[in-house]
């Protein structure tokens, strides 16, 4: 989780809307096309900062991941993936409010687990249960909007109440959407609406 919230302020990897191209590690990652643009170099010179500044770095990114799901199965999903870190704590608090993982589970697990505890579900988890949803939602919304537009101003914007109109709304239709994908259908996201996992599925 915590690489996914502070890649964007540490220019680790996001692409600035302002700016028009990507930061990865602290620096400018463009296709090098503007001195083409100004007349400063042929379509030959383009074209190898074309390929090598943009198809050869994703062949060897899909590349990696392909041969890692391969070699050593779903590894990003249980060490990287930070989607995978809000399941795992929302199924938590789920089963101790309700005794299942998910809302759309017919049967409770049983109350005596394999490592022989007793599950008792207690229902005052159940504020704790939303409100952890609504935290991460709302996380999720603001760090994915660092990774669009300058990470330190919509901070500034947001601890001075000074966001601009599209970023409150990108705000708040992202949490809300966030919030309902966390409660009621983070499985069904894993499976079907993650890019990566179907990838490593393929392979």
């Amino acid at each position: 989780m915590l690489p996914f919230v502070l890649a964007p302020p540490l220019d680790l990897f996001r692409f600035d809307l302002t700016r028009n191209h990507f930061f990865l590690l602290g620096m400018d990652w463009t296709l090098g096309l503007d001195p083409f643009l100004s007349g400063e170099i042929g379509p030959g010179q383009a074209a190898f900062n074309l390929i090598t500044r943009g198809f050869l770095p994703l062949a060897l990114v899909v590349g990696g991941l392909l041969w890692t799901a391969w070699r050593y199965g779903r590894l990003y999903c249980g060490w990287l993936c930070p989607h995978f870190s809000v399941v795992e704590t929302i199924n938590r608090l789920m089963i101790r409010a309700g005794g299942k993982p998910s809302v759309w589970e017919k049967n409770p697990l049983p109350e005596r687990q394999p490592d022989g505890s007793r599950l008792t579900p207690d229902s005052r988890y159940w504020p704790l249960t939303w409100l952890a949803a609504l935290f991460y939602a709302f996380l999720w919304a603001l760090s994915l909007l660092t990774y669009l537009l300058p990470p330190f101003e919509i901070y500034h914007n947001l601890l001075h109440a000074s966001l601009t109109p599209n970023q409150s709304r990108f705000l708040a239709v992202g949490t809300l959407l966030l919030f309902i994908e966390f409660m009621f259908a983070r499985h069904l996201f894993c499976r079907f609406g993650c890019a990566v996992g179907l990838f490593q599925s393929l392979a």
